[in-house]
């Protein structure tokens, strides 16, 4: 949309400055702001198309504050927040409040502009509807269907109300997986053998759709436990940015009329938008869980992680590992090589263990390995494998330094050697700082007599 109107709200002006020229270099009528204050004051005073704005402002307002008041005072606003790679939680919270999308610094040029494009693409599609008053229902519907953040509720709501517009009781949402087939994710009047059966009537349809092809393909059905005797299916796509995210299929009682099928997909489309707003804030909620320097797991996932397998009821073991005398690393190399030798490590622990165990930066040299499934017995082979490795690695080869170190691990398992979370750690830490008490390089398994740490004598690297 040429000539769209940005308001670019940042209190770094050379930020303000570059990603103004990006999008004036685009074609986008572009203003600044430098906090929320006189951001308002502009907002107050015309409509903008998008508003652009970092989550941390300067002054008494900050950038979720800045959203919530501009959706005030214009709900049809696009809404584009910018944030820090370890500030990801309020951009979480910007997209449950409204937000059409979110940006982590540094951004692209290439990013940017995709970003308020699809922005403006979003509010085409809502204004080409708003202008029809005889489909403000529908339009409503959809706005609900496209900022619907909880699975559980949209699916029902967007189910329902795609049925409705078609006149049918019955509706199910085949998604599309990476592999190019088609499972059912949700049903709206049916039971789950007649999802599934209605699926295989389906599948020749489904296999040959495409993002750009027929919004609605009619499907002819044999006899069979339709409700209220459909004999048609009405196969309508859910696709965003040109990607085919599956499709739904509606059970109707007669011929598909045009009218409530455009309906129909339209709703389609939003569903569409609110499923790909989903997967985006799986992808921000996953960065909440990572560690910025190795991107290994944090130790805020390791909470939830202990809190499922616990719950499974299924032995675990858990694995503490301390690098020895990793301060001497940074001492002789440097803390910057002290640090790509702590991602280097994390790379080794990875290739130690399987994909579905977690591995999990506890912080500076600190390590925790949470082996699913796994007892005391496996995890000693595991801990062992990864202390054998570790001493046989060569770090920093690609500096020229090739650097030898090794770690202390201390091992605890659920439920041998303890039944609640903090117990569980707690020993692993101990069992570990044993085997560093004493020759290091070791794998030290837990028990109930272990001393605890005394304050201050563990060594720490940085």
């Amino acid at each position: 949309m040429a000539h769209a109107a940005v308001l670019l709200v940042d209190d770094e002006r050379f930020a303000r400055t570059v990603y103004a020229d990006y999008l004036r270099g685009a074609g986008y009528e572009v203003e600044v702001a430098e906090g929320a204050e006189s951001a308002l004051v502009q907002l107050a005073y015309r409509r903008y198309d998008v508003l652009l704005t970092d989550v941390i402002l300067p002054g008494s307002k900050d950038g979720l504050e800045l959203l919530d008041s501009a959706k005030q005072l214009d709900p049809n606003i696009g809404v584009i927040v910018i944030t820090a790679l370890d500030k990801v939680d309020p951009a979480v919270r910007a997209m449950r409040a409204g937000a059409s999308d979110y940006l982590v610094k540094p951004v692209t040029p290439e990013a940017l502009q995709l970003a308020v494009q699809r922005c403006l693409s979003t509010r085409v599609l809502l204004a080409e509807n708003q202008a029809l008053r005889a489909h403000l229902k529908l339009f409503e519907t959809g706005q609900r269907l496209a900022s619907n953040l909880d699975r559980d509720r949209l699916l029902p709501i967007a189910l329902t109300a795609i049925a409705g517009e078609m006149g049918a009781g019955s509706a199910a949402l085949f998604e599309k997986l990476a592999d190019g087939a088609f499972v059912p994710s949700g049903a709206h009047g049916l039971e789950y053998t007649e999802t599934a059966q209605l699926l295989e009537a389906c599948r020749p349809a489904l296999d040959a759709l495409d993002a750009y092809g027929a919004a609605v393909t009619a499907v002819p059905l044999q006899p069979g436990p339709w409700p209220r005797g459909a004999h048609t299916a009405a196969v309508l796509t859910v696709v965003d940015e040109g990607a085919l995210l599956g499709a739904a299929a509606v059970l109707v009682p007669g011929e598909i009329a045009p009218e409530p099928a455009e309906r129909a997909a339209f709703l389609c489309r939003h569903l569409g938008i609110a499923l790909h707003n989903l997967g985006r804030l799986k992808q921000v909620e996953h960065l909440a869980y990572l560690d910025d320097l190795t991107h290994l797991y944090n130790v805020r996932y390791l909470e939830l992680a202990l809190d499922r397998e616990l719950g499974s009821g299924k032995p675990f073991s858990v694995l503490f590992m301390d690098l020895d005398r990793f301060k001497q690393v940074n001492d002789q190399h440097g803390h910057l090589s002290g640090s790509k030798l702590l991602v280097e490590v994390a790379r080794v622990l990875r290739s130690c263990v399987r994909d579905e165990d977690v591995v999990v930066r506890y912080g500076g040299d600190e390590y925790v390995v949470l082996l699913v499934g796994i007892d005391s017995g496996g995890g000693l082979k595991v801990a062992e494998r990864i202390r054998r490795t570790i001493e046989d690695h060569r770090f920093l080869s690609r500096e020229g330094s090739r650097v030898r170190i090794t770690a202390s691990i201390g091992l605890a398992s659920y439920p041998e050697h303890a039944q609640e979370k903090g117990e569980i750690l707690e020993l692993s830490d101990r069992a570990m700082y044993r085997g560093k008490r004493t020759n290091r390089n070791v794998v030290y398994m837990a028990s109930k007599d272990l001393p605890p740490i005394p304050p201050g004598e563990r060594e720490r690297g940085p």
